[in-house]
């Protein structure tokens, strides 16, 4: 572990923040979890499993400067993976990291579209904003970075084929997005973290976006449904909300349907996720970067989703960071 970067991860008891830490220590660096008092008893058992794992949990808070910088001090990578309600407080990452003056690497929280190349209506403009600003000042701050656009959470919306309501896959029928046309990036968790944490102490990723585009992973939603079908041997009827219909919901929806409807509307709609290409001045791509990460395809987890769920469909209730939707 002597050639590994510490890591201090900040969020790191989160929906996509535990897989990071998990894979920064499968991937043998010495991490680090910062943790407010009131986390330990919330979320005991997770904070034991990463005990267990070797992770050296750090009492602190975001909101406390000093033991913001005290646990910034012990490494020399800092990962954030707070929730949109934190995104901006990371200002205060910021002002920390530049007092500590030790950190080679700073990720801010992104872990969805890369905010530079969106076309989002609000309430998700607002959102991506506060990302692109956090990303300026870490410029500005002269703060050495990589942005993680990790695309969409296959976790959430692969089970359901993003179906409102469902916890299995749809036989009968689907209702898609806009016209189906537009592709996007449907990304496991665990390859979402094991990208992460091997771009920290690449050169090839220093002050770069990293962007998780897997060849296997990319589709039109009619694609991905068309898949489905040849594997349930099944048409399913569908329906098409189009962009006015879409536009007219999220505007009538309350929080957090509006956002999450409004996120959908940016991949699906505008195509925000694949309508841009990758210029080697300001990015590289995750797959291409390191082709030996055996990467989860959306047709693996669709045959998972035929086992688990050879004929039910229940209900569900929509949680979970950003929704999954990649805010």
């Amino acid at each position: 572990m002597a050639d590994k970067s510490k890591i201090l991860i900040i969020g790191g008891t989160g929906y996509i923040g535990k897989f990071i830490v998990e894979a920064s220590v499968k991937e043998g660096h010495p991490t680090f979890v910062l943790v407010r008092e009131s986390t330990v008893s919330a979320k005991g058992h997770l904070l034991e499993k990463f005990k267990n794992l070797g992770v050296t949990i750090v009492h602190g808070d975001l909101y406390d400067h000093e033991s913001l910088v005290k646990a910034v001090k012990q490494v020399e990578v800092v990962i954030s993976t707070v929730g949109s309600l934190q995104l901006a407080d990371q200002s205060k990452i910021i002002d920390a990291i530049k007092e500590a003056d030790n950190v080679k690497r700073f990720l801010p929280s992104e872990f969805g579209n890369d905010v530079d190349h969106v076309h989002a209506v609000e309430p998700a403009k607002s959102t991506f904003e506060v990302k692109a600003k956090i990303r300026r000042a870490t410029e500005a701050a002269g703060i050495s970075f990589t942005y993680v656009a990790s695309n969409l959470f296959a976790g959430y919306f692969i089970p359901t084929l993003g179906q409102a309501g469902l916890t299995a896959p749809p036989r009968d029928k689907i209702t898609i997005l806009g016209d189906g046309n537009p592709k996007a990036v449907f990304n496991n968790e665990e390859d979402i973290a094991t990208y992460t944490i091997k771009a920290v102490d690449d050169p090839r990723t220093l002050n770069k976006i990293l962007l998780i585009r897997p060849a296997k992973n990319i589709y039109s939603y009619n694609e991905l449904v068309a898949l489905w079908e040849k594997k349930i041997g099944k048409t399913l009827d569908k329906t098409y909300l189009l962009e006015d219909q879409l536009l007219k919901m999220i505007q009538e929806s309350p929080v957090p349907v509006n956002i999450i409807l409004s996120i959908q509307h940016s991949v699906f709609v505008k195509g925000d996720q694949t309508n841009f290409e990758i210029h080697p001045s300001w990015g590289v791509e995750a797959s291409e970067l390191y082709p030996d990460v055996k990467y989860t395809t959306v047709e693996d987890l669709l045959d998972k989703n035929l086992l688990k769920w050879p004929f039910a469909i229940c209900k569900i209730t929509v949680s979970g960071v950003e929704a999954g939707v990649g805010a």
